[in-house]
């Protein structure tokens, strides 16, 4: 089915033509309009043009109002303040658009145009490493990036840049040589991704501990990285090991947080080993590159240090080893000329800000990022405990992801439990809503958050029925599904848009409308907090709705029913579809 134009897509259209009408000259006017409390929405564009066109603004704005059609749309319109439009649409309108909508499996909202090849870099956690809450944020940042860009027709490459190579690979290749049982499988291993942490961080700790104390085996395991680094058979096949063994833990992080890391998107830094030498070689030849006391640099007017002196972007270091610009740039490589991509997005820290601009910069130099491809860089702010500092343990050690996972599930489950055994929820059923409920409220959290911005972690807060949680929107869900189990057998949801509205009807109906709107612009600025706060208001307004006008009770008689019943199901699918973009399920019953 075509995409359903929006009231406020409609409006546009209208008021721009009697601009037009109005002042000839005017055929781009933007009408500036907006949604407002004096009405439905606001048109402020008459002041701009009056200025223009030297006219009186409130006389061009009579002149703009008599232009207007009278149709099926607009109910009424009136010029308030200096040259403002004030306009309201009709309720059969509202009921009539909702109801295009909800004939259409995507709610009417349209596939991009001209899509194109989006490469997401996030969710980079590192081999043989525990995942920790710094963890958190690129990951589901990225994969609400992803979901919201397919949703509307972008083809997505994800990329999983994991931290897979270095030199303590020859600490811990040569530690498992010399103790070769070190990640043996114990038979009926209850929990993989936990006995493969541990094996794994039993390792790492006492082959660093043997590395700082043992000299011989610190010069073993520095010949190792140069096996590595050779490619040497049996030292990759031990390297392959850790990087097997540390997906079995990965993938059940990421199964607990409800987010899906497919193999083949798995490229870690090891992915470009082959292209490096290649990189640097044509950094230097085309100039982009020079030789600086001994490293490969690109250097910047712009970029200096506390003492003036100029900070270069190191490509190849004085040992001869690779930093990571050189990976990062050999990625842009494969991405734009392999992969075809015309969008690079990075979800990593604002500490890496600088690292990106310099990369990107040195990219487009060598021509590897042409005019036609977009390189972005999303910054996100860090996770803070409730005494405003980074979020640590008490004992000042970052805090394992998958704790901060179970505690949240936990309190999300006692939660769901004190409602839940109200209304006659089972054991499995309190339980599996605890977990949805628990990751939705972790990941909103992060979601509802503008990107660049710190944000406390406060279970207490996230896991509450009140403000904006997610567990305030999956209660709403819940609510509209109880309304359907109400219901008797002849109240079916249909649209009636001959009724007329009551005010919360109609502030649901203009807000469910602007769904598609809200998508586009998420995906336009990469800001999923909007979708966020979409559903929260959503959620907000069904509430007052609920409240102030009764569904299956109806004084209006069977179509009033049907009418309200209708807004309750369309309410249901565009917050079951929202949420489920931002990775957050929907329990039936809560």
């Amino acid at each position: 089915m075509a995409s359903v134009a929006s009231l406020s897509a409609s409006l546009q259209q209208r008021v721009s033509a009697a601009l037009a009408a109005a002042v000839p000259s005017a055929t781009d006017a933007d009408p500036l309009l907006r949604r407002s409390d004096r009405a439905d929405f606001q048109a402020n564009g008459v002041l701009g043009l009056a200025k223009k066109a030297k006219a009186n603004p409130r006389e061009l704005a009579g002149a703009v109002l008599a232009a207007l059609p009278t149709d099926e749309l607009i109910a009424e319109v009136e010029v308030s303040g200096p040259g403002f439009l004030n306009i309201t649409v009709s309720d059969a309108a509202i009921i009539g658009t909702l109801a295009a909508r909800a004939a259409d499996d995507r709610l009417g909202v349209p596939l991009k145009d001209a899509p194109g090849t989006t490469v997401v870099d996030y969710a980079q956690p590192n081999v043989a490493k525990e995942m920790h809450v710094g963890h958190l944020r690129s990951s589901v940042i990225g994969d609400a990036l992803c979901k919201v860009l397919e949703f509307g027709g972008e083809q997505v490459v994800r990329r999983h840049h994991i931290g897979d190579w270095g030199t303590q690979f020859g600490m811990l290749v040569q530690y498992l040589i010399e103790h070769p049982h070190e990640l043996d499988h114990a038979e009926g291993e209850k929990d993989a991704g936990e006995a493969s942490m541990s094996r794994l961080d039993r390792l790492y700790k006492a082959s660093g501990a043997l590395f700082k104390s043992d000299e011989a085996f610190k010069e073993r395991a520095r010949r190792r990285v140069v096996d590595l680094q050779a490619g040497d058979p049996e030292t990759l096949a031990l390297w392959q090991r850790f990087v097997d063994e540390s997906k079995i833990y990965f993938d059940s992080v990421y199964r607990k947080l409800d987010i899906e890391i497919r193999d083949e998107d798995i490229v870690g830094e090891s992915g470009y080993n082959d292209m490096l030498a290649e990189t640097c070689d044509l950094l230097e030849k085309s100039g982009v590159a020079v030789w600086s006391n001994g490293a490969l640099c690109v250097f910047f007017d712009d970029v200096k240090g506390k003492d003036g002196e100029p900070v270069p972007l190191i490509v190849r270091k004085t040992d001869g080893g690779y930093g990571y610009a050189a990976t990062d740039l050999s990625a842009i490589r494969n991405r734009t000329g392999e992969l075809h991509a015309d969008t690079l997005l990075y979800v990593v820290d604002v500490r890496q800000t600088l690292h990106f601009r310099m990369v990107f910069e040195t990219a487009r130099r060598a021509g590897w990022l042409t005019g036609d491809v977009t390189a972005r860089h999303l910054p996100f702010g860090t996770l803070l405990g409730k005494d405003g500092k980074p979020f640590k343990t008490r004992a000042g050690e970052s805090v394992k992801l998958e704790d901060l996972l179970d505690e949240a599930v936990q309190r999300a489950t006692a939660v769901v439990r004190e409602k839940g055994e109200k209304i006659g929820l089972t054991e499995d059923e309190i339980r599996a809503n605890g977990e949805q409920v628990g990751i939705g409220a972790v990941k909103y959290a992060d979601l509802s958050t503008s990107l660049g911005k710190d944000y406390v972690f406060d279970l207490d807060r996230m896991v509450s029925l009140n403000g904006d949680t997610s567990v305030y929107i999956q209660y709403a869900y819940a609510r509209t599904r109880s309304i359907f189990r109400k219901a008797a057998e002849g109240q079916r949801p249909a649209p009636h848009p001959e009724l007329a509205l009551d005010p919360a009807e109609r502030a649901l109906g203009l807000h469910l409308d602007a769904f598609a709107e809200t998508l586009a612009e998420v995906a336009e600025v990469y800001e999923p907090h909007r979708l966020a706060s979409y559903l929260f208001q959503l959620a907000s307004l069904f509430t007052t709705f609920y409240e102030q006008c009764p569904v299956l009770t109806a004084e209006g008689g069977p179509a009033q029913v049907e009418n309200r019943l209708f807004l309750c199901e369309l309410t249901a699918r565009t917050l079951r579809q929202g949420l489920s973009l931002l990775g957050i399920r929907t329990p039936e019953r809560l």
